[in-house]
């Protein structure tokens, strides 16, 4: 009776054990690469003790060492180890198509980043839509990666919920629906220098889990949400909340009066878009503006320009000055630079996109500018100390300090040197400005910091 006992416990262990074990399987047998194809580059991929090793060839684009399968939601987990100053990252969802391209490899990627930068665990868009999630959004995440040491990635993708960490450290979390499948690969970087040639990445202890999966818990950690006008979960638990609800004028009303314009804008398919008038400012519909008043916060919206086109976001908005044309308040500019001559005007290009309008030019990252008629990714982040980000795409494109000497100084030199404290207000609407010319915005969020 007693062996009898005996063995069906030990049966029960045995198919305990199976079961965890079969949860995870091996994405490499370490000893080949069985399953895998190189993609578009031909750096070096090679197995040595059990690892994966790429190493870096001159004059080759960026190479990809593809999984054959494709994979839809999974938990990935895995070590690297990179050569100093040594760029290389870990596809996921990923595609090559003969019709993109001449199948160049596109998706997510996470990002290993040997450099002080320390943007390693990032989510880049690989050939696509450039930085989703750069670690400056979640700066304690730059110190997990350890420097010429083994380090540990996971990257959890269950429905559009696309998170990743990096020793244990939540790093980036994205939801974005754009690629739900595609390959994992591994990818050595192009090099531009000869001397460069022969650096290496390593991978090791590649493993994958596609059933039965379990979200780790949420953080406070900020959430990029590319999905239009939509707030997550992760984002409620952050105390994010929609400024617009894509349906109804609630929340808005015209600037200096108490309600909705009646003409000027439309709502449509989920956008709210000035009406072109002629080029005239506040002409047709007018400026419209928050009801509630924001001291700090993150406020977090899509726009889209027409060719030619002129608009604004302004923040700290009190309309005390009764001004007969656009209320007064600090101003994310919105401008095809291009086309619109307003561009050229001012000093040192602070009239041109994302702009600290006629004070500071936004940085000329040309990466972070999309083609007219996108819809780009605008943030203006207001800190409770008074300093200020203004974000287009992904970008840090600007930062500065209100109330200090050099922001006065900067204001007695521009056109709001007659208005007393401009920029200064404790508390302040938001406004959204019809300068006569199309343009659309969506997804407008909220998150007031404290």
């Amino acid at each position: 009776m007693k062996n009898n006992i005996f063995l069906v416990l030990l049966l029960f262990a045995y198919q305990l054990s199976f079961g965890q074990s079969a949860e995870w399987q091996p994405l490499f047998n370490e000893k080949n690469l069985d399953g895998w194809k190189l993609l578009n580059g031909k750096a070096k991929y090679t197995v040595e003790n059990g690892e994966i090793v790429g190493t870096t060839v001159f004059n080759e684009p960026n190479s990809f060492l593809a999984t054959e399968k494709k994979y839809g939601d999974f938990i990935l987990e895995l070590e690297f180890k990179l050569d100093s100053l040594m760029n290389s990252g870990i596809q996921f969802r990923s595609e090559s198509k003969p019709d993109y391209r001449e199948g160049r490899v596109h998706g997510y990627q996470f990002e290993l980043d040997a450099t002080t930068r320390g943007w390693t665990g990032g989510i880049y868009d690989e050939s696509r839509r450039d930085w989703l999630y750069p670690l400056d959004l979640n700066p304690s995440a730059k110190k997990a990666y350890k420097f010429g040491q083994w380090n540990k990635a996971r990257i959890e993708c269950i429905g559009n919920n696309i998170r990743t960490w990096v020793n244990g450290i939540p790093a980036s979390f994205v939801i974005d629906d754009m690629t739900p499948e595609g390959f994992i690969a591994l990818q050595v970087h192009s090099i531009g220098k000869k001397e460069q040639e022969g650096m290496q990445v390593r991978w090791r202890n590649l493993r994958i889990k596609t059933t039965d999966l379990k979200a780790e818990k949420f953080t406070d950690q900020f959430v990029v949400n590319l999905v239009p006008n939509n707030l997550s979960d992760a984002e409620k638990n952050n105390g994010v909340q929609l400024l617009w609800d894509a349906k109804t004028t609630n929340g808005w009303r015209r600037a200096y009066k108490d309600h909705f314009p009646p003409k000027g804008w439309q709502i449509k398919d989920g956008e709210l878009s000035v009406l072109p008038s002629g080029g005239a400012e506040s002409a047709n519909g007018g400026d419209i503006v928050t009801n509630k008043e924001y001291g700090s916060f993150i406020f977090q919206f899509d726009f889209k320009l027409s060719p030619g086109a002129n608009s604004g976001v302004k923040y700290f908005v009190t309309e005390k000055e009764n001004n007969t044309g656009s209320a007064i308040g600090l101003e994310y500019q919105i401008l095809d630079d291009a086309k619109h001559p307003d561009a050229k005007q001012g000093v040192v290009g602070n009239r041109t996109l994302a702009s600290l309008y006629d004070l500071i030019p936004s940085l000329p990252e040309t990466r972070a500018r999309r083609p007219i008629g996108e819809w780009n990714r605008g943030m203006i982040i207001v800190h409770p100390d008074n300093r200020i980000e203004h974000w287009l795409n992904g970008w840090k494109v600007l930062e500065y300090q209100r109330g200090v000497p050099y922001f006065k100084a900067l204001v007695a030199r521009s056109k709001y040197a007659e208005w007393p404290d401009f920029g200064m207000a404790s508390k302040g609407h938001i406004l959204l400005q019809d300068h006569g010319d199309k343009v659309s915005f969506r997804s407008l969020k909220i998150q007031e910091l404290k």
